[in-house]
Order: C-alpha cells, then structure tokens, then sequence
C-alpha cells in the first residue's frame, strides 16, 4: 500500500501556542501507518530553491498540506509553482461551523473560471488550516480518513483495471501491461545521477527546515478567475503578465509591494488571495454570498468605512508615492478592460441593489 504524504508547514515566528499545536501533530503523525511525514518552513515564503519546496515539487502522490492558512489559498499557491492535483475533499470544519447545516439551495452558484493550466497529475491534494481546531486530535482522525478514502480510491483503480483486462484473457490475448508500481518513497529526485546526494542526504531535516525570507505575493484562484485581466489594468508595479495564450499570471511576484493587497480588492470574482493579509476575504477563506460581493455593505447604510474600490485605490498612490512615483488616484486602471461585451444577467448583488432602490433610502 503506498503511503500518503503529510506536510506540516510551520508558522513564521515561534508563537508557542502555535509550536505546540505543530509539535504534538508530528509526534502523533511518526507513529501513524501509511503516513509519510515531512516538515517545512512557512509553505508561502519557501523560495525555488529551498530544499522544502524541492521536496514538495518531487511528491507523485497523494498529499495532505497543513498550514496556518485558509485552504483554498494553499491549493492555488501550490497550484502556482508547479504542484498540481485535484483537490482533495475535507470534512474538518472550524470548531465555530461544525454545528452549522449549510443550505446548498442558498449559495450564489460558482463564477466558472478559467481554470489550472496544464496536465493535472492524477492524484489529491488535501489542505487543512491549522487555525481550525486548538488540538491535534481532530487533524488526526481526519488524516486517518484521508488515508483510508486514498486507499479505497487506489482499491477502486484496481477493480477497474482488473475488469478492463479480464475480456482480453478470456479471449487468449495477453493482458495490457500492468502499471508499475508506486515507489516506496513518496518523492524523487530530478535527473538522478552518481554525483547526486543520496536521498536522505538531500531532505533532512535541517535542509527541509533552513530559514527562509519572509515574502508577499498574489496567488491567484483560477476556479474564479475568468481573464478580464482588471488586475493587470489596475496594479502599476509590473506583477502581473499574460502568457502566449493571453492568459494571466503572476509574472514578477518580487515587484509586489509588501502589505498591500489593492489589486484584490478590485478583482471582480475575489479570485486573487494574499495568504498572509488579516482580512479573511483577501487571505482566501472561502467565498460565500455576501464574500463575494466586492463593495462594503456598509457604507450602503451610512456607515462610515471606506468602499473597496476608494480603499484598493488610495493603498496603490500611498505604495506609489513610496515608490517614488506620483499618485495616479482614479485615472489609471479603473475602467472596466471587457466594458464592450454585452451585459451579463443580474447577479445577487444586482438584485440587492434594485431591491435598495425600491426601499426609496
């Protein structure tokens, strides 16, 4: 049975609440059967040639990453820098949501976004949040229902293998050539050769584990992202780029300035997340209906704050004017790229508006 990689991505700085947590998890994890464990710096800031993130791009199989940040933001990160797989479902809810039963009939239906490029490996990539439960316990039982769910799926491969090769037998035709089987290691090394350091040698933990910088960045939902490339229009720093199919991406993620998270306040599908950031709707949680709205309700009832698109635009001149630069304010970017295509039927955030209309506030 091949084993399931688990990934314990620690917490920047050494809060000691945070350290226990991690710490009894690796204990508890050493001693669980068919788990491989590794652990690694802060998954966000390990740089392209950071042992840690060399390891991560070398797993083939399944993978369980847990972190301290909302999941839908560590499944695109990953997504970002090569590690691709489908995501995997997670039952482990916040301890404040576990007694809440969701209305499916009430959720906004998902925007259809453009979606991950490339060939996606035929494997599942589960994240966990960290922050959800004060204990190791909970985490666990759910990797232990991870495993056995990643067993009965590779179970369920067999049988249909199996039956596919069954008629040819029947027949007297040789069978299609079984599929190699899965190393024992969960991860390889690119290119091996006799120069190469050994396995061991090359992941331990003191490599896994060496510092790292902390950074900033976009990460980018492309379940969401729908390439209206307003971001693109909007950030004036030279982070983004479309690539030779026009599609977006993070093209200078060094260029990003350090805090500032404007360009997702202007994105119109919430698809771009900065992990680090305190606002959940920017860091990645997930996007419910009133999430998704990109406007401060608010400010609709004569609250006082800032709407986000006044917010996104002073938070850009303030990291322009530290740049050097001058302030553009509302005259660069604003203007909608795909204003020429026809409109699109009325969303819930259309329907909230004219039902403020008819109130006649």
């Amino acid at each position: 049975m091949s084993q399931l990689t688990v990934v314990l991505s620690q917490a920047p700085g050494k809060h000691p609440a945070k350290r226990g947590l991690e710490e009894a998890l690796a204990a508890a994890l050493l001693f669980e059967p068919n788990v491989h464990l590794s652990i690694v710096p802060n998954v966000y800031d390990l740089g392209p040639d950071h042992t840690g993130r060399i390891f991560l791009e070398g797993v083939k199989g399944n993978m369980v990453i847990l972190s301290w940040h909302y999941p839908r933001a560590v499944f695109w990160l990953l997504d970002r820098i090569g590690i691709k797989g489908h995501s995997g479902p997670v039952l482990l809810k916040p301890a404040d949501q576990e007694e809440e039963e969701a209305d499916e009939s009430e959720k906004p239906a998902e925007p259809k976004g453009i979606g991950a490029a490339g060939e996606i490996p035929d494997r599942y990539i589960y994240c966990l949040d960290l922050r959800d439960r004060p204990t190791h316990e909970p985490y666990l039982e759910e990797i232990r229902r991870i495993v056995a769910e990643c067993q009965a799926r590779d179970e369920q491969k067999h049988r249909q293998r199996a039956l596919q090769n069954a008629p040819l037998i029947q027949l007297g035709l040789p069978a299609a050539k079984p599929a190699a089987p899965l190393a024992a290691s969960p991860f390889t090394l690119a290119e091996p050769s006799s120069a190469a350091p050994s396995l061991m040698e090359a992941f331990t933990p003191e490599k896994l584990l060496a510092p790292t910088n902390r950074r900033w960045y976009p990460v980018i939902d492309y379940s969401r992202c729908t390439n209206c490339l307003e971001c693109l229009d909007f950030c004036l720093f030279g982070v983004y780029g479309v690539d030779e199919y026009d599609r977006l991406f993070v093209e200078t993620q060094d260029n990003c300035k350090k805090g500032c998270p404007a360009c997702s306040r202007v994105c119109p599908e919430q698809a771009i997340m900065f992990p680090e950031y305190k606002s959940p709707a920017i860091a990645g949680a997930p996007v419910g209906a009133v999430g998704a709205f990109k406007i401060d309700l608010s400010k609709l009832f004569g609250g006082d704050d800032k709407d986000a698109l006044t917010q996104a635009i002073e938070e850009r001149d303030r990291e322009l004017v530290a740049d050097g630069r001058g302030a553009v304010g509302a005259t660069v970017g604003i203007p909608k790229r795909q204003a020429h295509k026809p409109a699109a039927p009325k969303d819930d955030l259309d329907k909230l508006m004219d039902d403020l209309d008819a109130l006649e506030l």
